[in-house]
């Protein structure tokens, strides 16, 4: 466990960085004994300032997000289980032009969104239950960044950092999931006109109605709903992009729609 003065200090580093775009130093190096605990009091820490009516950004909480959820994801940055955050308004694009000049190492991932109709709320929520309060499904790509060096991560390090949350996009197509089967549906993805990497809904915790189910538990442990109207991520599909600006992405999501996105400044 940290002290409230570590936590604060980190807290401070890490909301900084937002504004510095200078990276911080792992924590879990610097402090092996923080928690999961300790890891979102940080980030609630530097949530709750960007929030603020006197932040730089004023921003307001529109949805919250899952991730870390697939195998490919979880090889890639050696995190073996889910971290989880929330994104604001200041975070939201849609089709088209996705800035991402504030961004410290970026990398995209394909998605599928929720937006729900009902709020979740509790630590018995079901597949079922998701279904039952969800409005609509999006295609999604979300650009994830690490204000941590080199994404070099724990899953601490990225609950701190508000699940290494950069920026996200939605695309124009909303669709009733009662339609889908959600753990088939499948997705193909293609960067600069070339084929990227291809993957199933299955590939989050085997549905992405487990996955945000997952998410509902976990901030229903900590006394939070996932809210009606909010936007929810149900995590990646496919490996890691790094993108930079000028990269144009594009995703055909089956049975949901499609979405095509360019990085500028």
């Amino acid at each position: 466990m940290l002290s409230d003065q570590q936590i604060s200090d980190y807290a401070n580093e890490l909301y900084a960085s937002l504004y510095s775009k200078q990276v911080v130093e792992p924590l879990s190096e610097r402090t092996p004994e923080i928690d999961i605990e300790n890891a979102y009091a940080i980030s609630k820490i530097v949530m709750d300032r960007r929030i603020a009516l006197n932040s730089p950004s004023k921003e307001k909480i529109v949805g919250k997000k899952i991730g870390v959820t697939s195998d490919a994801v979880q090889s890639m940055l050696g995190v073996y289980e889910p971290d989880f955050g929330f994104l604001t308004d200041k975070m939201q694009f849609s089709q088209g032009d996705v800035s991402i000049g504030n961004l410290i190492q970026p990398r995209a991932e394909a998605e599928i969104a929720f937006r729900l109709s009902k709020d979740l709320s509790g630590t018995n929520i079901t597949a079922e239950d998701v279904l039952d309060a969800t409005e609509c499904v999006m295609a999604c790509f979300e650009i994830v960044d690490s204000r941590v060096r080199d994404w070099q991560i724990k899953i601490q390090d990225t609950v701190a950092d508000n699940a290494s949350c950069g920026v996200f996009a939605l695309g124009s197509d909303q669709v009733d999931p009662r339609s889908l089967d959600l753990a088939s549906c499948r997705v193909e993805v293609h960067k600069n006109g070339e084929f990227l990497s291809e993957g199933l809904g299955s590939a989050v915790q085997g549905s992405p109605l487990q996955s945000i189910a997952w998410l509902a538990n976990t901030f229903g442990e900590l006394g939070i709903p996932l809210n009606a109207g909010e936007v929810i991520l149900s995590g990646s599909l496919v490996p890691l992009e790094p993108v930079i600006v000028g990269d144009k992405m594009s995703m055909s999501l089956e049975g949901i729609g499609t979405l095509e996105i360019e990085f500028i400044e």
